[in-house]
């Protein structure tokens, strides 16, 4: 992507925020050619926003208890992230389903990072349903968003062993180092793709 714009991404938070914190490390440290013109959370008081403002990132709280239907909400994501000049959308610890609203703005554009080697574990606490199964091995995915929870495409995925004394804080904390090593590199990859996509299908002169 050497020599093209920066890709302007929104990205999408309801707590702490490591995954969005290593999304501008990388890019500042030149490994994503992208910048964040928003950050979106939901949750007051969310550690997410405290990281963004460290940043210079503006950061926009959109309550989801205010609405009164999850359409209202993501139409309201969607007009946020448009105003901001939003290409991709990467939802970095969303912890909120989407509805075909925000699908129909942005399409495949549109990533989401899970902590399991989908379509192992799908939905809320993966890593602790990893652990309750007895898997020797787990992970992370970054995939697109589709209306179904933790179904769409597969874009990369890193794997992490489970130790034999791993608790559900000790095994987060490793499949979340491979989070942020993928994450930038799963944006890249489908960026790509997709310029890729669109040469294939221009017409020829």
């Amino acid at each position: 992507m050497r020599g093209s714009k920066p890709i302007q991404l929104g990205v999408l938070a309801s707590g702490n925020g490591s995954n969005f914190e290593a999304l501008v490390q990388a890019i500042a440290d030149g490994k994503l050619r992208a910048e964040i013109p928003v950050l979106i959370y939901n949750n007051p008081g969310a550690a997410v926003a405290a990281r963004a403002q460290r940043w210079g990132i503006p950061a926009v709280l959109l309550n989801h208890r205010n609405y009164h239907s999850r359409e209202a909400f993501d139409f309201d994501i969607a007009q946020t992230l448009r105003q901001s000049g939003v290409e991709w959308v990467v939802m970095a610890g969303w912890m909120r389903r989407v509805t075909q609203v925000l699908i129909d703005h942005f399409g495949d554009q549109m990533l989401n990072i899970h902590p399991s080697l989908l379509p192992s574990f799908p939905g809320l606490h993966a890593i602790e349903q990893a652990l309750a199964a007895g898997v020797k091995i787990t992970g992370c995915t970054v995939h697109i968003v589709r209306l179904k929870v933790d179904s769409g495409p597969i874009i990369i995925q890193a794997a992490v062993r489970v130790l034999p004394d791993d608790t559900a804080e000790s095994l987060h904390q490793r499949v979340q180092v491979q989070e942020h090593e993928i994450l930038p590199r799963a944006i890249d990859l489908a960026v790509r793709r997709q310029a890729q996509l669109t040469a294939d299908n221009s017409p020829r002169s």
